[in-house]
């Protein structure tokens, strides 16, 4: 559904001025990456998808270059320094905007990135009836008062909600409730304003997704439960040299070419394990012009992938290894592969499955002028 053709005209606030120092990151929490793309990007492309134009952006001072950088190729974005409260930043936008601008307007914090478009369509058409509309959300925790540590009385639930943004508003009614605004600006959010104007804020329905981002964990929770990756190679075979292949050596007529001992059922589970990780090829960990590598075992290459692994925070689930040649014949070998790849990988030698197969006859690996490989590793997210 084209939600740009049936929704009215709006703008939007994107508040990002704050210092996010909670969520551990090395630079505001905004502009840090998650899901591969920062964060303020996310809600930033679904509310110019959803048609709002302008987008006033409220950032800290001193990083509009970060927000350039992150919020490139958007159109219609408007940049200002936000305050030292969010209310104060808040207010700033709104200031931003122009005489006519649309009768509508989304105001939502950036750390909050998932944003459904079914959540903007609610809010826009709330405001038929309503100055202002908040998606909220049920709370499903019994709730306690605390007096000093210790419980003094409960909560009826059913009476309070959990409150997101976006959070949409009738573009006069908002602004002038922020310029009526008397006292320290430091209302929670907008809604509390137009409230205290006397406004009327109408609820509709939340989404999960709109969780805020705001400790350390909310990044690392966002790494996929499980990956995978695909590696493949392929060596020359010539007379006279060794061959090894899975991790041990093979006895036969000829052996693999190449500038480490050319093991290519070995090379496949590292590309493939790296491939996994999003951590390139074995060629950029290796280089093959670096002379250190001449005739080195690839033992060294797997183990070093398998490390790489586990600091990216996963562990190996499976390698699925197929390797393809006419000759030698790997049945008799397949159980000492399998058993010197999971002991290199430091894994059970159940998580290894070595198979093979061959060209019929066809292609260089059917003509017996080399052996090819390919691999595919699952890892799973150790969190």
């Amino acid at each position: 559904m084209n939600k740009q053709a049936i929704l009215p005209p709006f703008a939007a606030i994107v508040v990002a001025a704050g210092k996010g120092t909670r969520a551990g990151q090395d630079i505001p929490k905004q502009f840090a990456m998650w899901r591969g793309r920062p964060v303020i990007r996310h809600s930033t492309e679904a509310l110019s998808a959803a048609g709002a134009s302008p987008i006033v952006v409220a950032i800290p001072p001193g990083h509009a270059d970060e927000a350039g950088n992150a919020l490139a190729g958007i159109e219609g974005i408007h940049l200002v320094k936000g305050g030292a409260t969010r209310q104060e930043s808040v207010f700033k936008a709104l200031q931003e905007l122009s005489d006519n601008a649309p009768p509508s307007i989304l105001i939502h914090d950036a750390a909050r990135p998932d944003l459904p478009a079914d959540i903007i369509a609610r809010l826009l058409l709330a405001l038929d009836k309503h100055d202002g509309a908040i998606p909220v959300l049920p709370v499903v925790d019994s709730l306690a008062r605390d007096t000093d540590g210790f419980m003094t009385g409960a909560v009826d639930r059913d009476s309070i909600r959990r409150v997101q943004t976006p959070q949409a508003f009738r573009t006069q009614a908002i602004a002038s409730a922020h310029a009526a605004w008397h006292g320290a600006l430091d209302a929670g959010d907008d809604a509390q304003v137009l409230q205290a104007a006397g406004g009327s804020v109408a609820f509709v329905e939340g989404d999960e997704r709109l969780k805020k981002l705001t400790f350390a964990e909310d990044f690392s929770m966002t790494a996929p439960l499980a990956r995978t990756g695909l590696g493949f190679d392929v060596h020359r075979l010539v007379t006279g040299g060794e061959l090894w292949l899975g991790g041990i050596r093979i006895e036969h007529d000829k052996g693999l070419a190449g500038h480490s001992d050319a093991d290519v059922a070995l090379h496949a589970i590292v590309d493939a394990l790296l491939g996994a990780t999003a951590q390139g090829d074995i060629g950029q960990h290796f280089l093959p012009s670096d002379s250190q590598w001449k005739d080195a075992s690839s033992d060294r290459f797997l183990k070093h992938a398998g490390k790489l692994v586990g600091q990216a925070g996963y562990r190996i689930g499976n390698i699925d290894l197929t390797i393809i040649c006419e000759a030698p014949k790997i049945g008799p070998y397949r159980d000492a592969m399998r058993l010197r790849i999971a002991e290199l990988l430091g894994v059970d030698t159940s998580q290894v499955s070595v198979k093979a197969t061959t060209t019929e006859g066809l292609g260089l690996t059917g003509r017996g002028e080399g052996i090819a490989a390919q691999a595919i590793a699952t890892v799973e997210h150790e969190g």
